[in-house]
């Protein structure tokens, strides 16, 4: 299937919706109270979410060149494929279908229930009164619920799931920008929260804690390389794609610090740690429950906009390596009536509710970000080689210097991270080891 049945309809702005929407999502809103837990020091925690947005502009800079000069659909599929071996882009391809597109969506689904739970909790209550579900399955009913519609939404075709995509980026970016405002002139939160909890592990096992952070911390920034997925969609790729890039972390970065800063602002650290719906108890605190229940639902349905993000992008890979003849040539297939890869739409549905139906959502985020940590590294370094093949290619500021301090990031969060959790940390390389044989399977039949 011809790969220019892919229109190029996106421009700038939702280019850059996509962006945001992608990168804002479970792991703001959830992941800060699990970092307390282990760095017990807020003005820590602030400084690593600097770092993890500097980390993800040197990799926005990188990835501007390279969907400038492969504007393709697929993103590192396509550019590891071009830049080193097919194998290389099928198992970052691999990695996607399994973990990188499918595990987000099963995040932020669950990361809704989180927060829905919190402001109704009187649902699973009942329903575990009742003898129907206990807590723990109504919040994973209420995640397949969520992944089920929207992937329903998307299915009829790019145009309505944009447009719905542009309004729930909106809606969510406002009510970030309400909750800042709302929350530091409220008067009832204490900057001397910052000043508390310095108890950091000593020596390698605090390192190992910080590395840990920050894998979790550039999950909640993934999504900074998100409109090159799209390559093939966008108008005038060579210009709208690094400017996406670069405009969309760029704003998710203010937006993130200010939020951590409200967060610690509203809550005192002790009473954070472990906390998932981290969001609704910080407007709780400052302005009573009412506002707890308010917030906490506003939150939940702004997750919704990085969960369609996800479902947006996902299944462009898998058709990429379709076409490609490494995966099934079924999900090669574009609707007819709604011009979507719509085979690939569902089996990332499949995927993504089984991953909700499994574990708990901390082993979910390391298991998914230490496999999201891999690929980008290779592509990162595949700049090198791109400057030298396309010499008249786009040359974004920074090199090499960017791409360094991505790389050696990069190297050093996934043997901490690694370290420090073992066991997630294995069962993801081993999903990264298994698509070998089944590269060698699908290059034998296609």
């Amino acid at each position: 299937m011809p790969e220019q049945k892919l229109q190029r309809k996106l421009g700038l702005f939702p280019a850059t919706n996509i962006v945001i929407a992608n990168m804002i999502g479970a792991g703001i809103f959830t992941t800060s109270g699990l970092m307390m837990k282990g760095l017990n020091d807020p003005v820590l925690m602030i400084i690593l979410w600097a770092v993890g947005g500097l980390i993800a502009i040197c990799g926005a800079l990188a990835y501007g060149e390279l969907g400038a000069a492969m504007p393709g659909a697929g993103g590192e599929y396509l550019f590891l494929s071009k830049l080193y071996h097919p194998l290389f882009g099928f198992l970052s391809g691999w990695v996607s279908f399994i973990v990188g597109f499918s595990a987000p969506i099963a995040a932020s689904a669950m990361g809704f229930s989180e927060y829905f739970c919190r402001a109704v909790p009187s649902l699973p209550g009942w329903l575990s009164s009742s003898g129907i579900l206990n807590e723990v399955w109504t919040k994973k009913f209420i995640s397949i619920s969520i992944i089920l519609i929207f992937t329903f939404i998307h299915y009829r075709g790019l145009k309505t799931g944009a447009r719905i995509q542009n309004l729930l980026t909106f809606l969510k970016v406002l009510l970030i920008l309400v909750l800042l405002f709302a929350g530091f002139s409220s008067g009832r939160g204490s900057f001397e929260n910052f000043a508390r909890e310095k108890i950091v592990n000593p020596g390698f096992a605090g390192w190992k804690t910080i590395g840990l952070s920050l894998m979790w911390i550039m999950f909640a920034y993934s999504g900074w390389n998100a409109s090159t997925y799209l390559g093939a969609e966008i108008k005038n790729p060579s210009k709208i794609l690094p400017r996406s890039l670069l405009y969309g972390t760029g704003i998710v970065i203010l937006l993130y610090l200010g939020i951590n800063i409200l967060y610690v602002y509203g809550i005192n650290p002790e009473q954070m740690k472990g906390v998932i719906s981290v969001g609704g108890l910080a407007m709780g605190n400052l302005f009573g429950k009412s506002a707890e229940v308010l917030f906490s639902l506003l939150i939940a349905f702004a997750l919704f906009s990085s969960l369609s993000a996800f479902i947006i992008i996902g299944p462009r890979v898998y058709y990429s390596m379709a076409n490609d003849g490494l995966f099934f040539r079924s999900v090669a297939k574009i609707h007819t009536k709604f011009g979507v890869p719509s085979n690939s739409i569902l089996l990332q549905c499949l995927i993504a509710c089984i991953l909700a139906l499994s574990g708990s959502f901390e082993q979910v985020l390391t298991y998914m970000g230490f496999a999201l940590g891999i690929f980008p590294i290779l592509a990162v370094i595949g700049v090198f080689k791109l400057r030298y093949k396309y010499r008249n290619g786009l040359k974004l500021p920074g090199y090499p210097v960017t791409q360094i301090i991505y790389i050696a990031a990069g190297i050093l969060i996934l043997i901490l991270s690694f370290l420090e959790r073992p066991a997630e940390s294995s069962i993801a390389l081993l999903v990264v080891a298994a698509g070998v044989p089944a590269y060698l399977i699908f290059k034998r039949y296609s």
